[in-house]
């Protein structure tokens, strides 16, 4: 149950994680949890005394089955974003108004047989590489800015290849 007015709360501190393949098309998982077509880029909560990078890893591990990857760059900035309040209500028993978030770009060096999206406790129903252009589209309309946000900075990623 909400703890304090929906304005009021804090944001959850989370690592993103935009996860990005030889052909620099970039991961996407479809939400397992929501009846619209919700695509993503996996994301997750950083435990207390854990650093980004730390994080970073263990959160791909949990939703994708991996970590066969390096850590290409970490965004400038931390981003927030605001939970619909109906939704923050029901999440982390109403304790937050959304994320803030330290977006992390990283080389997926495996195979695509490597990433495994049914976990122990599964986030998404279904994967694809995605053009990075795409990506906002994808996205709930809540997450958007942030996502344009990620790609703004990790532009040069894509014309580098490195």
């Amino acid at each position: 149950m909400a703890t304090q007015p929906y304005q009021e709360r804090p944001y959850r501190p989370c690592v993103g994680i935009m996860l990005i393949n030889k052909d620099n098309k970039v991961f996407a998982g479809q939400r397992i949890d929501n009846r619209a077509e919700a695509w993503q880029m996996p994301q997750g909560g950083i435990d207390d005394g854990e650093d980004v990078e730390t994080a970073c890893f263990r959160e791909m591990e949990e939703e994708i089955g991996t970590r066969n990857a390096r850590i290409i760059a970490i965004h400038s900035d931390w981003l927030d974003y605001d939970i619909p309040e109906g939704l923050s209500d029901r999440l982390w028993n109403g304790q937050y108004r959304g994320q803030t978030q330290k977006w992390v770009a990283l080389r997926f060096e495996g195979e695509d047989s490597d990433i495994n999206i049914e976990t122990g406790e599964p986030e998404f129903c279904s994967w694809r590489w995605v053009d990075p252009g795409q990506l906002s589209s994808l996205a709930v309309p809540f997450k958007r800015q942030v996502y344009d946000a990620v790609l703004n900075e990790f532009a040069p990623i894509f014309l580098t290849n490195s």
